[in-house]
């Protein structure tokens, strides 16, 4: 089953993420981010893996595995994501 585009742009934003650090956030500004890239974190945030509606901080273990994961996938890497 392929990823929606709005599954790809949550994924994008999720690998901007420092998997080394949970103290290190990201800021997805309204005005000059994608469409694409504020409406994913928009999403994100609803479901409780961010903490803020326009990026902040990863919330939980499952969000942090998840950075982890697409940080070392190079199937994800050699796509061009992040």
């Amino acid at each position: 089953m392929p990823f929606s585009p709005d599954q790809i742009a949550e994924l994008n934003l999720l690998a901007l993420f420092d998997s080394a650090s949970s103290q290190e956030g990201i800021k997805v500004h309204q005005h000059s981010a994608a469409p694409e890239a504020v409406s994913a974190a928009e999403r994100l945030f609803n479901k409780g893996l961010i903490t803020q509606h326009d990026g902040g901080y990863l919330t939980s273990p499952p969000s942090v595995s998840l950075v982890v994961q697409l940080a070392v996938s190079p199937e994800f890497n050699q796509s061009g994501a992040a």
